[in-house]
């Protein structure tokens, strides 16, 4: 190793080295005669500070701290997809086989197999000449998914030699370029990342293509883009991490990154077993298949929280250079805040609001900001889409996480703990819910779905903020004394919520649902209203409308309309016209 140092002292997770001139400022470290992983996160003139992302227990003053000489990184190649790490990409299958369930400290596994062949497909020829992440060979990773391996960023040279096509391990040599000085390099079968630095991109594109996820109050109501940024806030046993399962399995994204940070052991195993039993709709594979799970419990060392996060953004930066669209779910940022909130302590910072430190902010801007759609430096298209899920004690909104998590997303799904105690689920809340995208994919949803998708979003909406309204006089005086034109909005609201902003996920035609299905039940939701409306001005009482059970039909309408068969919207409709005919005579 480069250097070798002592240390001064040990406050939790934070150990701190004297008189040393050795290490650069954010140098991955190993500690102590374990050998646990750290990072330098503070350098002055007397002390150097290193942050460990194991348990510190048994180190002592004297103890020698290496240097490596190298930020913290990932190492990046086939094996990643249906594999799950810990919050620094250590593979916790191969360290349950080597120290059983827990993992021990220090303990030291490479990230992915390095004996495993790979049968690799060279696309480059002696004389080609490469730059930086441009594709020069590609593998299976997994049935659905193709590994294509990449030029580094900062390099560009000509190939001097190119192996055939055939078997290899990921530390084998299969392309030797030179670059512009004479250098030669290797290419092998992957690649190291520093977690905190971005990869680069040749350009960043605008929001202009809807993430459809199948669920129809985010769909119509609060879509995200590809891309994009949401937070998902909400109370303990509100339906977070059910919904980002759904966004999960359903969502089109290529790869799924799912990191559970400072969650409770029993949650993210129940995770872990539900993944790998989930069927992929779109493949019929194995969800696992096209799934990244890293899992970092709260009784695993807070440290590693904050590494987490940016280790599955690393993860997730990587196949979106290859050409896919990925989706990283984070559950849940509060967690990590609060991880970093307890290494401030140790570090003695000045706390800001609710003892949280000051570069909270700044942290999380950090995060949300390397989401985007890029055309990546091969020449194809790709995005990452974060959606982070948010703990706020109590539910209270306005706790520091979640309002500065506002600051940084565009997408609000606010979920409401009433909701989820009467079963409605997703228990994303109407009124507390925003988008901020609607400008950005408007044109797509009037070219692929026609101006009516809009309109009939824009009255859904007015309904339910009228309904809201009146509730606030129904709660004062009963709903008796309202006009029959208010006892419409009411029912046609009850219809909007209990058919189509509720979701069942079990249920085959209502866990995913197109959005051309999700048009047609606003327009028949909408239909009725607006004949209801008129028979109400011809003085006819809607205790006649409400006995034909034409809204009973609307909640069923998820269930009894298959996906597959719109044309049934038509004979609604009509059934709906035939039965208010009626009622005229």
């Amino acid at each position: 190793m480069a250097t070798k140092d002592v240390i001064y002292g040990i406050n939790g997770p934070v150990v701190t080295v004297k008189n040393t001139r050795t290490f650069s400022m954010m140098e991955m470290v190993y500690v102590g005669d374990s050998r646990l992983v750290g990072e330098i996160i503070g350098i002055n003139d007397k002390l150097t500070t290193i942050q460990v992302y194991e348990e510190t227990t048994g180190l002592k003053p004297g103890d020698p701290v290496y240097g490596t000489g190298t930020p913290m990184n990932v190492l990046l190649g086939p094996g990643i997809l249906d594999n799950i790490f810990d919050g620094i990409e250590r593979p916790l299958k191969a360290i349950e086989e080597q120290s059983g369930s827990f993992i021990s400290r220090g303990a030291s596994v490479s990230s992915l197999d390095l004996e495993k062949y790979w049968n690799v497909k060279i696309k480059v020829k002696v004389g080609d000449k490469l730059t930086g992440g441009m594709i020069y060979a590609s593998c299976k990773e997994t049935a659905i998914i193709e590994h294509r391996f990449m030029v580094p960023p900062a390099l560009s040279g000509t190939v001097i030699k190119a192996e055939p096509s055939g078997k290899y391990r990921l530390m084998d040599t299969v392309v030797t370029i030179e670059d512009d000085k004479g250098t030669r390099h290797e290419l092998k079968l992957c690649q190291k990342w520093p977690i905190k630095t971005a990869r680069p991109c040749a350009n960043r594109l605008p929001a202009t293509v809807p993430l459809i996820t199948g669920q129809r109050v985010i769909d119509t109501m609060f879509p995200i883009s590809k891309g994009g940024t949401a937070a998902i806030p909400g109370g303990f046993g509100t339906g977070k991490t059910m919904t980002q399962h759904q966004l999960a399995k359903w969502c089109d994204a290529d790869i799924i990154v799912y990191v559970g940070c400072g969650e409770r052991g029993n949650e993210m195993s129940q995770v872990l077993d539900e993944f790998s039993e989930l069927i992929d709709p779109k493949s019929g594979r194995p969800m696992t298949d096209r799934t990244v799970l890293i899992a970092n419990t709260s009784n695993m060392p807070v440290a590693a929280r904050e590494a987490s996060i940016y280790t599955g953004l690393t993860l997730a930066e990587y196949y979106r250079d290859m050409g896919y669209h990925v989706a990283i779910m984070a559950d849940s940022t509060s967690r990590w805040a609060e991880a970093l909130r307890e290494i401030s302590g140790r570090l003695e910072e000045m706390p800001a609001e609710e003892g949280f430190p000051a570069y909270l902010p700044s942290r999380l801007s950090q995060f949300y900001e390397r989401a985007g759609r890029v055309d990546t430096l091969s020449g194809s298209e790709g995005s990452v889409t974060i959606i982070g899920a948010v703990s706020p004690q109590g539910s209270d909104f306005s706790e520091p996480v979640t309002q500065n998590t506002k600051r940084f997303t565009r997408c609000f799904w606010a979920l409401d703990k009433s909701l989820a105690y009467a079963r409605h689920y997703p228990a994303i809340n109407w009124m507390d819910s925003y988008s901020e995208y609607f400008t950005d994919l408007d044109p797509w949803f009037r070219e692929n779905l026609g101006e009516d998708f809009i309109k009939y979003r824009n009255m859904i909406t007015a309904i339910l903020h009228e309904e809201s309204n009146l509730m606030e006089i129904v709660k004062l005086i009963g709903s008796d004394v309202l006009p029959d034109e208010q006892k419409l909005v009411i029912e046609t609201a009850k219809a909007v919520r209990v058919g189509f902003l509720q979701q069942n996920a079990f249920h085959k035609d209502d866990t995913f649902v197109p959005l051309e299905k999700q048009k047609l039940m606003m327009k028949a939701i909408l239909h009725l209203y607006a004949k209801a409306k008129h028979i109400i001005a011809a003085a006819i009482p809607i205790s006649g409308i409400l006995e034909l059970g034409l809204f009973e039909r609307l909640a069923k309408m998820k269930y009894d309309i298959p996906n597959d068969k719109p044309e049934m919207f038509d004979d609604l409709i009509t059934d709906i016209d035939t039965a208010l005919a009626a009622l005229t005579k």
